[in-house]
């Protein structure tokens, strides 16, 4: 029997909000300035947080990775 992995849900836009602790302003110019989404036919879109963590260490601005980090570390806290 072969043991398959499966794809890492894709999460909504408020969901991703939620997890890095920023406005929706905030996504919003992540996707202009790069940030990898996944559009949806009916106009919405959905985003892989491997690829969206993956784009923050590599390709975000630094005032975005600084802040990115900082609700990380805000949400942390909040959970331990």
């Amino acid at each position: 029997m072969t043991v398959s992995t499966l794809p890492a849900p894709l999460l909504k836009q408020a969901e991703l909000e939620t997890y890095y602790g920023v406005s929706d302003w905030t996504v919003n110019k992540w996707v202009r300035d790069g940030c990898p989404v996944t559009r949806l036919r009916g106009g919405g879109r959905r985003f892989d947080l491997d690829e969206v963590k993956a784009w923050h260490a590599e390709e975000a601005p630094a005032d975005q990775k600084a802040r990115a980090a900082r609700a990380r570390d805000a949400l942390a806290r909040r959970t331990a």
